[in-house]
């Protein structure tokens, strides 16, 4: 049975599984994401989440968080643990040892403990087809350990193992990993992009992801105010103008099929982001119209709305 998608913010439940009084800084797009995604969860729910922001804020011994069952563990095996409490309890239901019922599986990564150090414990545990929902919070950075580049860092942008130089004045010199494509090509039944500043588009991914026969990939774009300098009431416009600018596209790929989701008019020229942020600044108009082109490809592959006219 399809998921029951909740149609206004009225529908969305009240209970808060993840709750105030954790650590994480003002605004921060990770701890948006997963109150969104806990709340389509429901209390009936096993948490694993890898070494990260996320962990470090919301568990400050002995203080949590967390109002359901979650783990803690390393930065490189979080799906590989999850592929593990999911085959547990399918065991443990089969013995009759506990209720037979859905419980869901969820686990929370940065893109550092998603598309470098991660990555394998991941694709494996999708090639086996573990009933679990994966969520990479991409912030862009290894932002906990002090804003080093990973894999999912854009090109052009300033972080402390990139900064822009004599030498090479554009900073992050390669291009974002496309994670969603990834792991699409691994044929899981759902993947998905979303982001916190369409809270009705990511709590319905995240609902019908938990709803599929097995694997789901929900990746989610989540800014960080002090890693992308910006300020913190500012993070939810930044994440918006990514969306209306084509440099974060949303959309879902549901067994095989892509479909966006979000329409959009003509996108927004990449300068009204880029200059909203700090680790931007240092770029040149030439630099800037090397990433207009990038952005410009992929949208008319997606089928993305063509740029507005300049005025």
């Amino acid at each position: 049975m399809a998921a029951q998608a909740f149609r206004s913010i009225r529908d969305i439940p009240l209970e808060e599984y993840f709750t105030p009084g954790h650590r994480a800084c003002q605004g921060c797009g990770e701890t948006i994401a997963v109150r969104h995604i806990l709340k389509a969860a429901g209390p009936d729910v096993i948490v694993v989440t890898a070494t990260g922001c996320l962990e470090v804020t919301s568990t400050p011994y002995p203080y949590t968080a967390w109002a359901v069952p979650w783990y803690h563990v390393a930065f490189e095996n979080a799906a590989a643990v999850a592929s593990g409490v999911e085959s547990a309890l399918k065991a443990l239901m089969r013995k009759k040892l506990i209720p037979e019922k859905k419980i869901h599986v969820v686990c929370f990564a940065g893109d550092g403990g998603t598309a470098d150090i991660g990555f394998q414990a991941l694709s494996g545990a999708l090639e086996r087809g573990h009933d679990f929902l994966y969520v990479c919070l991409d912030n862009e950075a290894y932002m906990n350990t002090g804003i080093q580049r990973s894999s999912s860092t854009p090109y052009g942008a300033w972080t402390t193992t990139s900064p822009p130089g004599k030498v090479r004045p554009v900073g992050q010199m390669t291009y974002k990993k496309d994670l969603p494509s990834i792991f699409a090509a691994h044929g899981i039944p759902y993947v998905a992009t979303a982001t916190v500043s369409y809270p009705l588009d990511l709590i319905n991914k995240a609902k019908k992801g938990l709803e599929v026969n097995g694997p789901a990939y929900l990746h989610v774009y989540t800014p960080c105010a002090p890693g992308w300098r910006i300020p913190s009431e500012k993070v939810i416009q930044v994440s918006r103008l990514g969306v209306q600018t084509g440099v974060f596209p949303l959309y879902e790929i549901e067994n095989g099929q892509l479909k966006l989701t979000v329409k959009l008019g003509r996108r927004k020229p990449v300068t009204e982001y880029l200059k909203m942020q700090g680790r931007f600044r240092h770029l040149s108009d030439k630099d800037i119209e090397v990433i207009q082109r990038f952005v410009d490809e992929r949208a008319a592959k997606l089928g993305l709305p063509p740029l507005e006219a300049s005025t």
